[in-house]
């Protein structure tokens, strides 16, 4: 059986990955290249997640879009707090639910009512 801890791995990192990619590229106009190295990540993944070919099954609410774009801008301004802004993206999507959808959708006998994910923020 999937744990939760692995659903985040597998799923949700690419996907925050995915997301900030594309705020680098597209909302703050920086090249691939550029992207690869503020994330500290090959060229050829920052095309996979622009492409959706990489993470694609995993849409966020409007507001982490949002909390994306900002870490995204902090992220250009000062690389070192990459992976404090991905660990906090991590906390808003167990917070807003995100992580459970997709446990939902992937953990076939999840017991009813779980909230595993929101009990270990404590």
């Amino acid at each position: 059986m999937l744990q939760p801890q692995e659903i985040e791995v597998w799923y949700l990192l690419p996907a925050i990955r995915r997301e900030l990619a594309r705020a680098i590229t597209d909302i703050h106009g920086k090249s691939q290249k550029e992207a690869a190295r503020i994330l500290d990540l090959s060229e050829p993944a920052i095309s996979q997640y622009k492409k959706s070919k990489r993470a694609k099954e995993v849409r966020f609410t409007e507001n982490t879009m949002k909390y994306i774009e900002k870490a995204a801008a902090r992220i250009i301004n000062d690389n070192s707090v990459l992976v404090k802004e991905i660990q906090d993206l991590c906390t808003a999507s167990r917070k807003d639910m995100t992580l459970c959808k997709i446990c939902r959708r992937k953990i076939k006998d999840l017991p009813l009512g779980c909230r595993i994910c929101l009990e270990r923020e404590k």
